[in-house]
């Protein structure tokens, strides 16, 4: 039986309360790893939405100024219950084709960015800044968050991934399982439907690698892959005592397997953690790469933790607002459930 995931904190109190009371106590903001260079075929915008996701954002936009679709780009999803600022690029557009659209209480507004030669894609953005409210949190709060906020900028958050991805039951990783195996059904999806569901069964299975980590999160073994903090580059650590150092500043990271075709993975205890979560989930390292080659997926590691950045936090009575900034992938959530000390956060 695979573990639950542990908090990095578990020897501090969960502070509790609600989030979410008013879609502005969840604010996220995109930040771009570039601005448009003022000449191309992409016309780049930016928009504020509420109460509006993503893909549905792309429909109204597509709807409005005449453009399919798949020539809207964006560099990542955002949460449909909050408020958030994203780039988009739409591929020949003009902004008088853009007039079209017009602010509304879920598009509250539209800024041309200007023009650019490539069109968005999923990861082009440095990263997201967040600013939340916690309300009624339990009176310890007022010591336990900073111990909380102080363990997770030195020691890095724990880069789970969210509980979004398994679906309302959770069992979403499932599918993706038999998938690996299971030839028929997977000529019944479509190539993005059929990635969707073993991207949720590699993810769980990383969860797990993390868990049993969890308490040696912010230190690197022989045997391990760490990854770079500056440029995100993967290397195999052979002297610990070496690199442990650079771990301590944050410049490197350990990390866990994404599995697939291509991707290297750990040896020594590093490696016995990740091949021991791989027999517990019903399955061999072996298994996993041949079923890889199969459905054409190359796999990738990643860190075990994230920094915690442009930390700000302020109480006012059983309120709790809270500002930081995450990496590409990151969520949110995890830094919530490790102060709220709960997993129901979506």
């Amino acid at each position: 039986m695979l573990p639950l995931h542990p908090f990095l904190t578990s020897d501090l109190p969960g502070i509790g309360g609600h989030i979410r009371t008013v879609p502005e106590d969840f604010q996220v903001e995109e930040r771009p790893l570039y601005l448009p260079c003022g000449d191309g075929e992409h016309l780049y915008i930016k928009v504020t939405k509420r109460l509006l996701s993503t893909p549905d954002l792309v429909k109204i936009i597509s709807a409005a100024v005449g453009v399919k679709a798949q020539g809207i780009g964006t560099a990542g999803l955002k949460d449909a219950r909050a408020v958030t600022t994203q780039m988009l690029s739409l591929h020949f557009v003009t902004p008088e084709q853009l007039s079209r659209l017009k602010p509304d209480d879920r598009i509250l507004s539209i800024d041309i960015l200007g023009r650019h030669r490539n069109r968005l894609r999923p990861g082009h953005h440095a990263g997201n800044r967040f600013r939340l409210v916690v309300r009624d949190i339990a009176d310890h709060a007022r010591t336990t968050v900073p111990a909380v906020l102080t363990t997770l900028q030195q020691r890095g958050v724990p880069h789970y991934f969210g509980p979004q991805r398994q679906g309302k039951k959770g069992e979403n990783y499932l599918v993706g399982a038999a998938l690996l195996t299971d030839t028929a059904k997977r000529a019944q999806l479509s190539r993005a439907k059929r990635m969707w569901y073993l991207n949720t069964f590699q993810s769980h299975l990383f969860n797990h690698i993390l868990a049993q980590r969890i308490d040696s999160i912010d230190r690197v073994f022989v045997g391990d892959w760490a990854i770079k903090t500056d440029n995100g580059a993967c290397f195999h650590v052979e002297n610990a005592e070496q690199e442990q150092p650079r771990a301590d500043r944050f410049e490197i990271s350990p990390t866990g397997i994404l599995f697939g075709s291509r991707v290297s993975w750990a040896d020594g205890e590093p490696g016995r953690i990740e091949e021991a979560v791989m027999t517990d989930a019903g399955t061999t390292k072996d298994a996993l790469i041949a079923a890889a080659k199969t459905c054409g997926f190359r796999g990738e590691r990643r860190a075990l933790r994230i920094p915690l950045a442009e930390l700000d936090w302020s109480l006012d009575g059983s309120v709790l607002t809270l500002s930081f900034t995450l990496p590409p992938g990151a969520y949110a959530t995890s830094v919530l459930r490790e102060l709220m000390k709960t997993d129901t956060l979506s």
